[in-house]
Order: structure tokens, then C-alpha cells, then sequence
């Protein structure tokens, strides 16, 4: 194997990719479950939004755990995919992970089901369009 060259596993493009700022960090040195969360509830719901092609509304989130911590220096990679799929609603799956050590490392941090509706004019409940 060529120097610097490893075989990582191979996933589409992530759905986003964030640096987390000092000021995500909490006491232990670890950056705070509600900023991942909230960049996962951002990555699902980008492609929820792409599979209702319209708005969409988060409604439950299932089994998530955190795994490992991550990182002030971590470059944090969100993957997003359709799991489910409903009349009206939608199972996102989204998965965490963290770059570490100048790309050398990648751990899985987190992952969990999203569920959510896709929204009409009056911020109802629709159908999902066919697909």
C-alpha cells in the first residue's frame, strides 16, 4: 500500500460536512450532543425535504446513541439516506462521523432514526408525493 493511502470504507457524499467552533465544546473537552443533533436534524431533514419535494417537519427521533465523543478538532461528516417510507411520513437514518488526526482516522460518533412528515400549505400533514 502506498504511504498515506488507507482503504476507508466507501459511502456516498455525506449530506453535510461540519467543523464544530470552540464554543461547541463542553466541560469535558467534548463537543455538546444537542450540536450534533441539531446538524443531523439539519442533514435528514435536506433529504426529507428532497423526497417530499417541499417542506417537511421533524416528529420523532428513534434509538440514538452517542458512540464516541467528538472532538474540538474533528471534521464531522453527516450521511443521510431514506430508511422508511410512509403515506405521510418518512424514516431519514443518519449517521455520524468524525475525521480525526489530519484525516488519518474516522470514527463513527452517533447515528439514529429520524422520522419525518412532509408538510402542506397550512403546516398539515400530506401525502407523499409517488416514488
Amino acid at each position: 500500500m502506498t504511504e498515506g493511502v488507507h482503504n476507508l470504507p466507501q459511502r456516498p457524499d455525506p449530506i453535510l460536512r461540519v467543523v464544530p467552533a470552540p464554543a461547541d465544546i463542553n466541560s469535558n473537552g467534548h463537543i455538546f450532543g444537542g450540536w450534533v443533533l441539531s446538524q443531523m436534524d439539519i442533514a435528514g431533514g435536506i433529504v426529507a425535504a428532497r423526497v417530499a419535494q417541499g417542506p417537511t417537519a421533524t416528529v420523532a427521533i428513534e434509538a440514538m446513541e452517542f458512540i464516541a465523543p467528538i472532538l474540538l478538532r474533528d471534521i464531522i461528516s453527516v450521511y443521510a439516506h431514506l430508511e422508511k417510507r410512509g403515506r405521510t411520513s418518512m424514516g431519514i437514518r443518519v449517521e455520524v462521523i468524525a475525521t480525526r488526526d489530519r484525516g488519518e482516522t474516522e470514527v463513527k460518533v452517533t447515528e439514529g432514526l429520524f422520522t419525518f412528515v412532509a408538510l402542506d400549505e397550512n403546516h398539515r400533514p400530506r401525502p407523499l408525493p409517488p416514488g
